[in-house]
């Protein structure tokens, strides 16, 4: 009796250990510079998403990307619903969006409302068992009101999903800045360096949401001159979730 638990278990061990191994991330980048409307054209938004997108593809090859024109609201959506629907449990969604927002929603290229609560509803939907979301836009902070479940107005409160962390470029009542000199924005440019290592405070070459988060906050509020403020909504139980590992890369040989 006592072999066949011992059986069991190694069983149940293998079985989860193959599950993790075989767990897939899906990530679908979305930047708009060129709008249906010319005057509210962005310098940094595709060059973000691009930059984003070059990095995500070191951790996974499944990165779907939109751009300017074909980041309309239509294409999004069916895209996220896309990767949401094949996704299963033990996988994990990543959605990036760099462009202009407003309070309660992004605004794609058709220069059509992305609403929040759409985008939370679609992210929801899915089996997948991780959702991780990087906003780069103007009131970024007011997703905390659908993705959580208590007012934006106090972030020490917040109550997102299970499963899913959202990183934000600023408070509800910011605007995110663009750097002109560095081709890039504030948020992102911290959150790809944060991403590739900057952020990994204990040098285990592995990335946290925590760590990143604590050194894309560092970095934006100073470049901007505590005129920025990213917000990180997460449950407490996702803050050592491993956002990038590094591990796989040979580390860098000491001169």
């Amino acid at each position: 009796m006592k072999r066949f638990i011992s059986i069991a278990i190694l069983s149940l061990i293998v079985a989860l250990c193959a599950s993790v191994a075989n767990a897939r991330t899906y990530a679908l980048v979305t930047g708009v510079s060129r709008y249906d409307i010319e005057e509210a054209n962005l310098a940094q938004s595709t060059k973000d998403a691009k930059a984003f997108r070059d990095v995500l593809l070191k951790q996974t090859p499944d990165v779907t990307i939109l751009t300017s024109k074909y980041a309309n609201r239509n294409n999004i959506m069916e895209k996220l619903r896309a990767i949401c629907n094949r996704a299963q449990k033990g996988d994990r969604i990543i959605f990036f969006f760099s462009g202009h927002g407003d309070n309660g929603f992004l605004l794609t290229s058709d220069m059509k409302p992305l609403y929040y609560s759409d985008l939370v509803e679609a992210l929801s939907s899915t089996d997948a068992s991780e959702v991780i979301c990087f906003i780069d836009a103007c009131f970024a902070g007011s997703v905390a009101n659908s993705a959580s479940q208590v007012n934006a107005s106090d972030t020490s409160t917040l109550k997102p999903k299970d499963g899913h962390i959202y990183f934000v470029s600023c408070r509800a009542d910011e605007k995110s800045a663009e750097a002109p000199w560095v081709g890039q924005g504030f948020f992102t440019q911290a959150l790809l360096k944060g991403f590739r290592g900057k952020g990994d405070y204990n040098h285990d070459r592995k990335v946290t949401a925590m760590e990143l988060f604590k050194y894309i906050h560092a970095d934006v509020v100073r470049r901007s001159r505590k005129g920025q403020h990213p917000v990180l909504i997460a449950p407490k139980g996702m803050l050592d979730t491993v956002v990038a590992d590094w591990t796989a890369e040979e580390a860098p040989k000491k001169k």
